[in-house]
């Protein structure tokens, strides 16, 4: 029997104040209804799987069902103490966690590499930030949006923004598109940015991406990556002033799966995208998100990467069930059945039509 323990950020008890940090309290709240559909889904996946038993985490905000094998921090537990602490009482550990504030990276630590069902250290530490992963990506090439200096660009912005002309400041390693503002004068995006900077928020600056806004689920191991579904996401931005001189907020409002057929012309050139950002970032394993814009002119144009599990699983677990949570595990080199688990190196099983 291979045991494995599942815990989500969320859900787990990062945002109770008894045991987490205050830092990020108030903008991760707003993401604790995706973080219990991907930790549900993940969750009831592996539950389909022969010889797999799943514990997951839960916090004193919930009730979970009767028979469900759960668990929570002691009281006073750090959440990494708690994780490294049950991960070791489990055959492998797959945490889903923000980037932020080095949660992700935290968590790699306390559980260890040998029990750790994600990506590598390194490619987690370079899609932790938005201004690595676009200079990482740059440097091979790939279209994506890099983070500026305000003093890089001029007065205006102008040339920088081109036709689109309209900025945006976020999180260096922010998450869901939690505290991202749209702004349409260059003067007010650096203001924003400057102050963020004196509060020693990290920030990035970049011109805003006009066009659709699509997200890639891969399945990537090693060398091999496969394209599972390209999604639309749906994103718009809140109504500013009729000056324009406030800030907008980027809302998100989910993710539609399968949305564009990857055997198609667009399809195709997303492919070859996914399978170049995946080189370009060595470290990548198991489920991996890459949210895209596709510019009318430019094409797809890369926005970040998410090493780890995004809310697009849970879509696709919908219509794939069981083999993706399997397709997954195989992807980490773990075969399970009702003989138990182990390490294998076989070819990366393929669930989606590769062109």
């Amino acid at each position: 029997m291979t045991k494995i323990f599942v815990y989500e950020y969320l859900t787990g008890g990062g945002i109770d104040p008894e045991l987490a940090a205050a830092g990020s309290l108030a903008d991760l709240s707003a993401l604790i209804v995706e973080g219990r559909v991907m930790r549900d889904a993940l969750v009831a996946d592996l539950h389909e799987l022969d010889g797999v038993q799943v514990t997951f985490a839960t916090s004193r905000f919930e009730t979970p069902g009767a028979g469900d094998a759960h668990c929570m921090a002691a009281p006073g537990e750090s959440m990494t103490a708690f994780v490294a602490r049950v991960a070791r009482e489990h055959d492998y550990a797959w945490v889903i966690a923000p980037e932020c504030d080095g949660l992700l990276l935290r968590f790699h630590d306390a559980v260890g590499t040998a029990r750790w069902l994600g990506c590598a250290k390194e490619a987690i530490r370079v899609a932790s930030s938005k201004s690595a992963t676009a200079a990482c990506l740059a440097a091979q090439g790939i279209a994506a949006t890099p983070a500026l200096e305000p003093g890089e660009v001029g007065e205006s912005g102008e040339e920088v923004a081109g036709e689109d002309g309209r900025w945006v400041v976020k999180p260096d390693d922010g998450a869901g598109g939690l505290d991202t503002f749209v702004f349409d004068r260059f003067a007010d995006a650096c203001a924003e940015y400057d102050a963020r900077a004196a509060a020693a928020r990290n920030p990035v600056l970049q011109a805003w991406v006009d066009g659709e806004p699509l997200s890639l689920s891969l399945i990537c191991r090693g060398g091999d990556t496969e394209l599972v579904s390209i999604n639309r996401q749906q994103i718009g931005l809140s109504d500013g002033d009729a000056s324009r001189q406030t800030a907008r907020i980027v809302e998100f409002d989910g993710v539609l799966v399968d949305q564009i057929d990857r055997l198609g012309d667009k399809g195709r050139t997303l492919e070859a995208l996914a399978q170049r950002v995946a080189q370009a970032i060595p470290g990548l394993c198991g489920f991996v998100g890459i949210d895209v814009v596709w510019h009318p002119q430019r094409g797809p144009v890369v926005i970040e990467v998410n090493p780890r599990l995004t809310v697009a699983y849970a879509g696709l677990s919908a219509a794939r069930g069981g083999a993706l949570a399997r397709a997954l595990l195989a992807a980490h080199g773990v075969r399970v059945g009702r003989c138990g688990a182990a390490r294998v190196n076989s070819p990366l099983p393929t669930l989606g039509v590769r062109p």
